[in-house]
Order: structure tokens, then sequence, then C-alpha cells
């Protein structure tokens, strides 16, 4: 039993993705990015059914194992283009400064303008960077992890699918911009939607997650201390 609940678990979460993503491939709307699109099926797949996060987890976890060599594999397009990198090295770390700032900020002023306690906003500060370091952030300035893991998921969600709208808007064309873009703002998830657009734009948008993160880990208690 426990074999095809398993089974059935990776295989609904594997179809509701691909279709997704079929789906996409047929009307390239912002609202239909599969990693949005698939999070709606499968929430609504699991209250028709009554099936609590836990329980499903206790399936998709094998899947979620292997966000870390995805993660990981980000590494390839870095290598490919290091000499490039190298050159806009300078570029590369003032961009992603102001965005992590900024990113940070944000997050704050959102919460501080809609009332809502400090365990709430010290959850929010960290919210552009990668899962598990917001977590982490968030625990040590006095959040909640798990809610820090929620508005990460936010926040890389709609920057995969608002990124490239404004973009277009604000006439951002080069594929180093997008991508450190993408990488600042949108962590993981930004980098897939930049990986689907070239290997240069997942290139600079991998360099600028993790960049990101290091500068968040270290700004985000200072800044925090400047508004508490």
């Amino acid at each position: 039993m426990n074999v095809i609940f398993l089974i059935v678990i990776i295989g609904m979460t594997i179809v509701s993705y691909f279709l997704m993503k079929w789906i996409y491939g047929r009307f390239p709307h912002p609202i239909l990015v599969p990693v949005f699109t698939t999070t709606i099926v499968l929430v609504c797949l699991l209250l028709v059914t009554n099936t609590s996060y836990t329980t499903y987890m206790s399936g998709a976890k094998w899947i979620n194992e292997l966000l870390g060599p995805a993660i990981v594999a980000f590494a390839i397009p870095l290598y490919d283009y290091r000499e490039t990198l190298k050159k806009n090295a300078l570029t590369i770390f003032v961009s992603v400064l102001v965005g992590s700032i900024v990113g940070i900020i944000s997050g704050i002023i959102l919460g501080i303008s809609t009332h809502v306690n400090k365990e709430l906003i010290f959850s929010l500060a960290p919210k552009s960077v990668t899962t598990p370091i917001a977590m982490g952030i968030s625990e040590m300035v006095g959040g909640t992890p798990a809610l820090a893991a929620v508005y990460v998921v936010i926040a890389g969600i709609s920057g995969a699918m608002f990124g490239p709208f404004l973009m277009r808007v604000f006439k951002i064309k080069h594929s180093i911009s997008k991508g450190i873009g993408f990488g600042t703002a949108a962590h993981a998830i930004g980098t897939s939607r930049a990986l689907e657009n070239s290997e240069v734009e997942g290139a600079f948008s991998s360099i600028a997650m993790t960049v990101s993160a290091i500068i968040t880990s270290f700004l985000c208690p200072i800044i925090l201390s400047f508004f508490f």
C-alpha cells in the first residue's frame, strides 16, 4: 500500500507539472508559468481528496530531495561562462548588493505598512533568497522559518511570472542584466526561468542568487536593527 501511494503521489506531481508545462508552451502567458499552475493544481487535488500536506510530502519528499542536485547543476553554466563572469565581477557585485538591500527594505516596509507584527516582518525580510538560507536568517533575527519559506516561494513564483513583463516595461534587454535581476529577486525559481531564455541569463542568475544569499545573510540583521 505504501509503495502504491508513493507511486501515485510522485506520478500525480510529475504528470501535473508536464501538463502545465505543455499548456504554457501553447499559451506562454505569465500567469501560466508551470511552477505556479502546478502548485494550484496540486493544492486543488489535495483539497478534493482531503489529503494533508504532511501525507503528500511523505511521498513527494523524494522529488524534493532532487532540489539539491538541481541547484548544484546551476554550476554548469557558471563554468561555461566563467570568463564573462570574471570580466563583469564588479557589475555583478554592485547590482546584487543594491538589489539585496532593496529586497530586504521592501519586505520590511510592506510589513510595516500593513501593520503586521514583528515576527511576520522578520520572516518577510529575507524573502528574496533561497529557502534554506531565508529560514536560517529568519530564525536568527526572531522570525518564523516556516513563514519565511512561504514568502520565499511567493517571491520566486512572482518573479518568474512577472519578471519578463517588468523587464519589457523597463526596456531591460541585455542578458547579463536580466540574469542578475532574476537571480537577485527570485532566487532558484527565477534562475530556472532565466535558463529558459538562455544559458547566459542562467549563468548570471545563478551567481546573482549565490551572492545575494551571502549579502542578505550579513545585511538583513543590520537593516532590521535600524527599523526595530
